[in-house]
């Protein structure tokens, strides 16, 4: 079979002041080599020829890596496949006449905008707190001048890779951010280049995330299940390392 129908229940609301509410839509003849959000696009074509309004979602690259796209897909973040991103999810994954819910992440700092598209900007302002590298460093030394040690370049690596798709906020019964930030603090703590300002920066992007509307983490995993990037939940424990340091040093200063 090379084409399928399937029965989709999708979350509409038309803007972030209004009530949303789950509608019924017939997507007839996707294919299986469709991708989950082409599958949105065809289903999106039809509702245009009706004259209907599209159905809004976010996406850019459709690669697995800008962290635009995201939804819920049937109760899982980014659907059913293991560490992948909703534009990489094949409709091979289901079957004809398959039932499937899609709803927008759900998080109080992740206000919905319309549809399937939230508001993310909150990951923003907590990079803006302090996830980066101020120091006047000069010119951009050659590669190799900097020796950095092959299992720290590893962990900071595993750290970077993460795209900001907001699946593991999503994915976590308390909305905790923690994954998201203790990636962006891990990653430049373990590098020589972001040492100095390590203390600070810890400091600053945990307060911003509290300040965000977050909740904590309670170490239940499902952010690191649910990251497509796979980043490891052990990140989360050098961050609060991190910030413990910086307030301890705070107070006996």
């Amino acid at each position: 079979m090379k084409n399928m129908n399937l029965n989709l229940l999708v979350w509409r609301q038309k803007d972030a002041g209004s009530k949303g509410k789950m509608e019924s839509y017939i997507a007839e003849n996707i294919s299986l080599d469709m991708s989950f959000l082409e599958m949105l696009d065809q289903v999106n074509e039809d509702l245009i020829k009706k004259g209907l309004d599209p159905i809004e979602f976010d996406s850019d690259c459709r690669e697995g890596i800008c962290g635009a796209c995201g939804v819920v897909v049937n109760g899982q973040v980014h659907g059913p496949q293991r560490a992948t991103t909703v534009c990489q999810l094949y409709m091979r994954n289901f079957k004809d006449k398959d039932k499937i819910v899609i709803e927008p992440f759900r998080a109080r700092a992740f206000p919905v905008i319309r549809d399937l598209v939230i508001d993310r900007s909150s990951f923003d302002r907590i990079i803006m707190a302090g996830g980066y590298i101020s120091v006047n460093t000069g010119g951009a030394p050659d590669a190799n001048s900097i020796p950095v040690a092959k299992e720290i370049v590893d962990k900071a690596m595993d750290a970077a890779a993460c795209i900001g798709c907001g699946a593991c906020v999503a994915a976590c019964p308390n909305a905790s951010a923690s994954l998201f930030t203790a990636a962006k603090i891990s990653h430049l703590a373990l590098l020589p280049q972001g040492k100095i300002e390590r203390k600070k920066r810890a400091e600053k992007m945990v307060s911003q995330m509290d300040k965000e509307g977050f909740g904590d983490c309670s170490n239940i995993g499902e952010c690191e299940a649910a990251c497509p990037k796979e980043i490891s939940i052990s990140h989360i424990a050098r961050m609060k390392r991190e910030y413990f340091r910086a307030v301890v040093d705070e107070i006996e200063k």
